[in-house]
């Protein structure tokens, strides 16, 4: 048996006291006791979170540098789509502002406001020229042009103006125009020395006349605003051409085609001239060779390709550009056709006009108005058949321009 020494008592006491204590409380818990064993389980404990966490680790840098790939692979994509369709869009543009600049009506509608502006035209039913002699003969003569020498001479110097060869350069009138207000200065002048030409002969011919200088002048004013419009239009189209210009000469110096210089030649002439080689077959071509340069393997390098030709992205980012060009070129294309349907409620007004004064029957200005009405439609069929703005529509929708890559 072992013996107890005096010494060991208070420990044992302690000892069954402690543990009596723990076995009665169940919440209480007996303290651990540290060994060996248990440092080197939570070591490993420790190391298994360690490795877990470096795992984790190595699959979120690898999803990231993946996605790194997938993204540069994505941007460059983008660019190269966007550029190639952007390709098209330079040569369509520029076509159509062309056809758009050389347009004034058509040759069928152009000779119809002709053949009405013209002194000589019967196209109403009555040719200015003969009532403008007429005029003279019943009312300033009374009836009497051919009793003495004096009326044959006032008759045969009225004709003489009327057909005077100077009307057909006049640019601020019509020669209808011109035609009434040079006969009224010289009948004007005629009455200082000839006193059978009095005031009241003067306001009544005058009057008369005036109902077709009021005809005239509602035509004149109509292709006066159409001849302004156009050529403002026209304006517009320039100057949105040479921005076109300017932006095609950025991306082309970035896809290793530069412009010409232009010389003096105009800008027309260097672009038709410029779009003979600058197609999309080319542009597709320069992307083949630039992904075959930075090819390893079978394996492109996209993030190099995109570090050593950043000015890529900047011929991208600026297509928006591009794209507003077009925007501003249907607007302009739109407006002709409003200057179209003005010009035609213009003219439609003036036939009214002589209608109303008597000038015409109504039968014949309902038939000039319906006549007008066909050759606007086949102009705006024609314009519109020969420009083709949805083929420059769809073309543009293509260029995911919104997308900037930085």
């Amino acid at each position: 048996m072992l013996k107890l020494t005096r010494w060991m008592m208070p420990l044992l006491l302690t000892g069954f006291v402690t543990l009596h204590t723990y076995g009665q409380d169940p919440e209480l818990k007996p303290p651990q006791v540290q060994t060996a064993d248990t440092t080197i389980k939570k070591i490993m404990e420790e190391l298994e979170k360690v490795q877990e966490s470096d795992k984790q680790n190595s699959q979120i840098i690898g999803e990231l540098t993946r996605g790194r790939e997938i993204d540069n692979s994505t941007k460059y994509e983008l660019i190269k789509n966007n550029l190639i369709y952007a390709s098209d869009t330079y040569y369509l543009l520029n076509k159509k502002i062309i056809d758009l600049k050389s347009r004034t009506t058509t040759s069928n509608l152009d000779v119809f406001i002709t053949s009405l502006n013209n002194p000589e035209s019967k196209e109403l039913g009555f040719s200015l020229s003969d009532r403008v002699v007429e005029l003279v003969e019943t009312i300033i003569l009374k009836g009497k042009g051919d009793k003495n020498e004096r009326n044959t001479k006032l008759v045969e110097s009225t004709k003489s103006i009327i057909n005077s060869p100077i009307f057909k350069s006049f640019t601020s009138l019509t020669p209808p125009l011109a035609i009434a207000s040079s006969v009224m200065n010289f009948l004007h002048s005629v009455s200082q020395s000839n006193k059978a030409i009095n005031h009241k002969l003067l306001q009544q011919f005058e009057k008369e006349l005036n109902k077709y200088v009021i005809y005239y002048t509602a035509l004149n004013d109509a292709n006066q605003k159409f001849e302004f419009g156009l050529n403002f239009n026209k304006d517009q189209l320039s100057l949105l051409q040479d921005n076109m210009y300017d932006h095609l000469a950025f991306t082309a110096n970035v896809l290793k085609m530069p412009l010409p210089a232009r010389g003096n030649k105009t800008i027309a002439e260097s672009l038709n001239d410029y779009f003979i080689d600058f197609k999309k077959e080319r542009v597709v071509e320069f992307f083949a060779k630039m992904e075959e340069k930075y090819t390893k393997g079978k394996k492109i390098d996209y993030e190099k390709l995109l570090q050593e030709n950043a000015n890529l992205k900047e011929a991208n980012n600026q297509l928006e550009d591009l794209v507003l060009q077009t925007k501003r070129f249907e607007n302009l294309y739109n407006e002709y056709f409003s200057l179209l349907d003005s010009y035609y409620n213009k003219v439609n007004h003036s036939l009214r006009l002589a209608q109303d004064n008597g000038l015409a029957e109504k039968g014949v200005v309902e038939s000039k108005q319906a006549e007008f009405r066909n050759l606007k439609n086949e102009a705006v069929q024609e314009i519109q058949a020969s420009i083709n703005m949805r083929e420059l529509l769809l073309n543009v929708e293509k260029v995911k321009y919104r997308y900037r890559i930085f």
